[in-house]
């Protein structure tokens, strides 16, 4: 009799863990010949998997694709090395050789400052969903910022990696903006006004502009008042600094001495060796804003060495006219002004459209950085208005986009 008892209580016990074996495979059953193939095609194509939508749909293609972040580590990687050691010779040969440290030493305090408020709400406040003008706090502290993609933004790029590649763009952004000052803000005083300038503008900026629920992201948000369409920062970086920048120098006033000083460039090799840091630096600005190693990023990359070339090129040129010979400044400066003015528009122009971007931004900034700033008297020291914010630049590359873009 006991040993009917214990043979039914065994088979009473093992019956439900049973049929609960039996029921796994059918929930974790391996994906179908056709939904592997279909995976590797939306790694290539750089589109969703079925299993990115679908919770019934598994993936043997799980997580992030190892290509985009490298890719866009790579960027990342070259996006910093803009701002250090680029933008820091860049300046630091522009001005007079006593505040070459005192450069040096405010792109440095800006990179730790702003990678501090990124960590903690910066990133959330632009790329988190909320409100039109400003993100929310769901990544504050990059809380759950991990090796998974954020979907919203990239199906195959980590959401830690696309997090870090924005803090470069974040980071050289106000740092742009020393250059109209250069030569008579302390140091606490920058790292103050750039505290601010963060919340102030930044941070709102970027989220209209790229947040997934912006007032004018015209690429993701289908409800943006202003369909914007801005490539790889000609409005959330180069507008934004170099308005700032007139901005803050106007109300600074002139450095002491000005126009009854010489104050040149102490060290043009530094400059030159500065730019040529920028202009390899900005493939991964450019190329990088792509989010993927494909079409959209090799015609930026194309493009951008297309229009800075020219546009070093033609300033050196209109020097050549007007002063009799060309400098090694004039080409530092088309230069930079042709990789500013190709960043809004590099993943969508043709070849024509860029040399055309090129040779615009080659005069008009030379203009706007020699008769515009005497007319006016500011005194922007290295050029900050002048080269990344001369009036209606960004209408170039949109127009360019219309009448020499190419279908693709």
């Amino acid at each position: 009799m006991v040993r009917v008892f214990l043979l039914t209580a065994v088979i009473a016990i093992s019956s439900p863990l049973l049929a609960q074996t039996s029921a796994k495979p059918s929930a974790s059953q391996s994906p179908s010949l056709e939904q592997r193939v279909a995976d590797l095609e939306a790694y290539v194509n750089n589109s969703a998997r079925a299993a990115d939508s679908e919770a019934s749909v598994t993936s043997n293609v799980a997580g992030p694709g190892p290509g985009y972040n490298a890719w866009m580590m790579t960027c990342a990687a070259l996006v910093l090395f803009m701002t250090l050691p680029g933008l820091a010779l860049f300046y630091g040969g522009l001005v007079r050789a006593k505040n070459v440290l005192s450069v040096l030493a405010q792109c440095l305090g800006i990179a730790g400052l702003v990678t501090i408020l990124w960590w903690a709400v910066g990133y959330s406040l632009v790329f988190s969903h909320g409100s039109p003008f400003f993100g929310g706090l769901k990544f504050a502290f990059l809380r759950g910022v991990d090796a998974r993609p954020n979907g919203d933004y990239s199906h195959w790029v980590s959401h830690n990696v696309f997090a870090m590649y924005q803090l470069m763009f974040a980071i050289i952004t106000p740092a742009l903006i020393i250059g109209a000052v250069a030569e008579r803000m302390k140091f606490a005083a920058v790292l103050v006004f750039v505290g601010t300038w963060m919340f102030a503008v930044y941070f709102p900026i970027a989220h209209m502009v790229w947040g997934i629920d912006g007032w004018m992201n015209g690429v993701w948000n289908p409800a943006a008042k202003i369909t914007a369409i801005d490539f790889a920062g000609g409005t959330v970086v180069h507008m934004s600094s170099g308005w700032s920048a007139l901005v803050l120098c106007v109300l600074l006033g002139h450095r002491l001495g000005f126009r009854k000083e010489i104050m040149a460039p102490h060290s043009m090799v530094l400059c030159m060796v500065g730019t040529g840091l920028l202009w390899v630096g900005w493939y991964g600005f450019n190329a990088g804003s792509a989010l993927a190693a494909d079409g959209i990023a090799a015609n930026a990359f194309m493009t951008t060495t297309l229009a800075t070339a020219v546009a070093s090129f033609t300033w050196a040129m209109v020097e050549y006219v007007l002063r009799g010979k060309p400098s090694v400044l004039g080409f530092c400066s088309g230069a930079v002004g042709g990789l500013v003015v190709i960043t809004p528009a590099c993943g969508y122009v043709a070849p024509t459209g860029a040399v055309i971007i090129g040779i615009a931004a080659g005069v008009v900034p030379f203009f706007a950085c020699t008769r515009l700033k005497s007319w006016l008297g500011y005194d922007d020291a290295l050029d900050t208005f002048g080269i990344h914010a001369r009036p209606r630049k960004t209408d170039w590359p949109e127009l360019l986009v219309i009448r020499c873009g190419s279908n693709n």
